[in-house]
């Protein structure tokens, strides 16, 4: 069983299971990672293994950044990911991290970050339900009273009021694995994923199986 990989999402298609159903899944082309170190309790106080992912050219990248990716390898790396684990037993610089570390019927729980919509008001935001569409109504899509003027005096923190709406990192718990294509680096997951078609996604092992629980807030 894996650490975890990084991948791109691809976007959304069907499979059809062995009752010939339509399941909706995500495409996800995860890794190939390279380990690109290896942190001990001795040298950092902890034990965890970073990997990186997507081949970066080399004009747009720093010289710090280069030099610490050099030490495992000549392919120079876009991304950057962090796993804690109990021993570095098994684990060797420079060696690779694919699809093939996951099998079918695994869970496992992807993180990303969801569509960015800007600046949107009550009812896009929040969901709040429209005034009346009849003539003279001034409240087609007002917030409505946000608290009494003398006392308090002023709005809680915490009120649900317009403003930016996703563009959040957020975990998507409990998806099954139906299929796993090493030739091509895919990974075909049950179900929708954080995030619009091209962005990074962090996938790990499930910490708990059990349902499908979206965590965080956006879409």
């Amino acid at each position: 069983m894996s650490i975890g990989i990084l991948g791109k999402k691809l976007g959304m298609s069907q499979f059809f299971d062995e009752n010939g159903r339509a399941v909706p899944v995500t495409l996800i082309e995860a890794g190939p990672c390279r380990i690109t170190q290896l942190k001990s309790i001795d040298t950092d106080g902890y034990s965890a293994v970073q990997i990186g992912f997507c081949n970066i050219r080399e004009k747009l990248i720093n010289k710090p950044a280069k030099g610490h990716l050099s030490k495992s390898g000549d392919a120079l790396l876009r991304y950057l990911k962090e796993y804690r684990v109990e021993a570095l037993e098994g684990f060797e610089l420079g060696s690779a991290i694919t699809v093939g570390d996951f099998e079918a019927g695994q869970k496992v729980d992807v993180s990303g970050d969801t569509m960015g919509r800007g600046f949107a008001g009550y009812q896009k935001r929040h969901g709040f339900s429209r005034g009346p569409m009849s003539h003279g109504s001034k409240n087609h899509r007002e917030p409505g009273s946000t608290g009494a003027g003398t006392t308090p005096g002023r709005i809680y923190p915490g009120k649900r009021m317009a403003g930016r709406y996703g563009g959040k990192q957020i975990t998507t718990r409990g998806l099954k694995i139906l299929k796993v294509d090493s030739e091509r680096n895919l990974l075909v997951v049950k179900g929708s994923v954080p995030g619009k078609p091209g962005s990074l996604l962090n996938i790990k092992p499930a910490k708990r199986v059990g349902v499908h629980i979206p965590q965080g807030g956006g879409k």
